[in-house]
């Protein structure tokens, strides 16, 4: 069994935060009314994608009727509806369309990972909640050791990967580093940080993150890692 499958099984089975278990799974058992039909997965999301990738999406956490729904990131969403075109425009994901973690998708040279593993109420994890799950992401990122492009998904997820490079001992302060979409910062380890709008609902229906900026994220982040082989 190779350490990402351990890994992922111990996401899945986590029950540590009580307010998240509570939340997911009353979620799961009421359901969205287009949903009645669906069997939720109502559990811990692992990541998802090529363990050999040199591009990492950082999310922030599942979406309550989307993947706390399918069980994969960003699928079966709005947020994946606006991202998985991009991504198979991009040249990351074998097709544009998201519905469930059955559908075919593959990611190539490209894993999506989240800041924290349980749809949180209001989409708002609480700081204790990022740091129980921050083990799981410690462990997952020393195993994907071809990544040197990072794109943090909101500010949530910016913060998340530099509370990384902080515990690793990577950085010693977050100060120098500034979340605004388009931002690119090279780590001191070599790795490049690029930082993006997060593709929720309300970032794409106002314009705030319109497609011609998501794809330049992403042809960007494409760019960097070819030419870091």
């Amino acid at each position: 069994m190779s350490w990402l499958t351990i890994l992922n099984n111990e996401v899945e089975a986590c029950t540590r935060c009580p307010r998240l278990v509570a939340h997911r799974e009353e979620v799961a058992r009421v359901k969205r009314r287009a949903y009645l039909e669906w069997e939720y997965w109502g559990k811990p999301v692992a990541g998802f994608g090529d363990p050999r990738a040199r591009v990492l999406i950082m999310g922030l956490a599942p979406g309550a009727h989307g993947s706390n729904r399918t069980g994969r990131p960003f699928t079966g969403d709005a947020s994946g509806r606006f991202m998985y075109p991009v991504l198979n425009e991009t040249g990351f994901a074998s097709q544009p369309t998201a519905i469930d973690r059955n559908d075919g998708m593959q990611l190539r040279n490209l894993y999506i990972t989240a800041a924290v593993r349980c749809a949180p109420p209001d989409n708002k994890p609480l700081p204790q909640e990022l740091e129980a799950c921050s083990g799981f992401l410690d462990r997952e990122l020393a195993g994907l050791k071809d990544v040197k492009v990072v794109v943090a998904l909101g500010k949530i997820g910016f913060d998340a990967y530099l509370n990384y490079a902080k515990r690793e001992g990577v950085l010693v302060s977050k100060k120098a580093y500034v979340f605004k979409h388009g931002a690119s910062y090279r780590m001191p380890d070599g790795k490049v940080l690029l930082a993006s709008y997060h593709p929720s609902n309300q970032n794409t229906q106002t314009g705030k993150l319109t497609r011609k900026m998501f794809v330049e994220i992403f042809q960007e982040a494409a760019r960097i890692a070819d030419k870091e082989l």
